[in-house]
């Protein structure tokens, strides 16, 4: 991840071979002349002899070539070596200003996350800005992604994180909110990159299936009912028998080990993902959360067919982004509320909801059906045209009774009647399916 540098500013400061560098060329070079001594000698006596030289003196005289070879590589270290510093720099102009440094950055660390820290000081020598706060807490999240679950130092550090988020909030700078909403927003973003790279494979390799499953997955929820037939087919041995048409030739070689890892990996990421969605609501920051998740068409798509923990997790972390999305409707764009609801309202109709894993109350049920109603309101008609007969859709097709928008169906029904020059709206609730 790309950071904010600053630079060093050591003023009038000019740069010099470190003692150590030095005393390593010194010590090279002296070695290079006893060894051009004696391969001078041993040549020197062999010609007065008339004698060929030995294999010794042929690799003596290697080992003189390459000595000295190393010595000119020295020699260019200390002239254009980026890293060696004086005898005598000063930190902060005080207390340590008399000891010697070999200055060494990290480039990044063993994840990949970039930790090019360097200082930045003026003149003035003035305090830490945020920043350096930021990229702290950035790297925190980062590290949580790949640390793993079953870690102690896991807790450690969502604790670490928790704390610096809940102590930024409760400080009430701007600095600090600003702080918060960036890391998290980052954080958001590349959590549910990871969640969808999980899901993604190995399941949805369309390449390597055979033609029947790749025939079924083209069509609309093919995924879905793929993977629903597989499910059948422990209760019904003539479904297993067909399912198997569309099932991939070539089993891994200890078969459901790789989705059983993606699967753990998948849940650990939603469950991330789902804290991060929790604190950029405290945080206020929920608006960059909505905008990046009307975008994630591909997660919205994969989410239909995965299993019921993960499902649990990614519909718990769509009812609260509803749920903030109708308490700031009139300030989001149109286009991000129309994409959010056409891409993630299908997932509240096909995730299981059963007794086995429940995942929302049926107050929470209820609620968010008059959530969904008050956002599908304040669209235009041709905006809920679309979410409307594409929640009928997927309402018929499945056999869960939530979200029941009759009610927004009904009255764009009447708004559409309104509209219609000529037309008197009539008492009742059923409308037609306008051609």
């Amino acid at each position: 991840m790309a950071m904010d540098l600053a630079v060093v500013n050591y003023g009038s400061y000019k740069t010099r071979p470190s003692a150590l560098l030095n005393s390593v060329f010194m010590t090279t070079v002296n070695a290079a002349a006893k060894t051009l001594v004696a391969v001078a000698s041993n040549a020197k006596a062999a010609d007065q002899q008339s004698e060929r030289w030995r294999p010794a003196d042929h690799l003596r005289f290697m080992m003189m070539l390459m000595t000295w070879l190393v010595v000119w590589v020295l020699r260019v270290l200390m002239d254009h070596c980026p890293f060696a510093v004086g005898d005598s720099y000063s930190l902060d102009g005080g207390g340590i200003g008399s000891s010697s440094f070999d200055l060494m950055l990290p480039s990044s660390s063993s994840g990949g996350f970039s930790m090019d820290l360097v200082l930045q000081e003026d003149s003035s020598r003035q305090a830490p800005s945020a920043k350096a706060l930021g990229r702290a807490l950035t790297h925190i999240l980062a590290l949580l992604n790949e640390i793993p679950a079953s870690s102690r130092k896991y807790q450690f550090a969502l604790g670490m994180a928790d704390k610096i988020v809940d102590e930024n909030t409760r400080s009430g700078h701007v600095e600090m909110i600003q702080v918060n909403r960036a890391a998290l927003a980052s954080a958001f973003a590349r959590t549910s990159g990871l969640l969808y790279s999980s899901l993604k494979s190995p399941r949805m390799s369309e390449d390597s299936g055979t033609w029947p499953s790749r025939i079924l997955r083209s069509l609309p929820l093919g995924s879905f009912v793929a993977s629903s037939l597989r499910g059948l087919g422990t209760f019904f041995p003539w479904v297993g028998t067909a399912a198997s048409l569309f099932q991939n030739k070539r089993q891994p070689a200890v078969p459901g080990l790789e989705e059983s890892v993606n699967d753990l990996a998948a849940e650990k990421h939603a469950q991330e993902l789902l804290w991060i969605t929790n604190k950029m609501v405290e945080c206020g920051a929920v608006d960059e959360a909505l905008v990046q998740w009307s975008l994630s068409s591909g997660l919205a798509s994969i989410s239909l067919s995965t299993n019921p923990r993960v499902q649990g997790f990614m519909v718990k972390i769509t009812a609260i982004l509803f749920g903030e999305l109708n308490r700031v409707k009139h300030e989001v764009p149109r286009q991000v509320k129309f994409n959010i609801l056409v891409l993630w309202l299908p997932l509240f109709c096909y995730a299981d909801n059963g007794l086995s894993y429940p995942v929302l109350t049926g107050y929470e049920k209820v609620e968010m059906e008059k959530t969904l109603d008050d956002v599908i309101s304040t669209l235009p008609t041709i905006d809920q045209e679309v979410i409307l007969s594409n929640w009928l859709q997927d309402f018929t097709t499945t056999s869960s009774d939530w979200p029941n928008l009759q009610k927004s169906y009904d009255l764009w029904c009447h708004s559409t009647r309104d509209l219609i020059p000529g037309v008197m709206q009539e008492g009742g609730e059923f409308c037609g399916l306008l051609e």
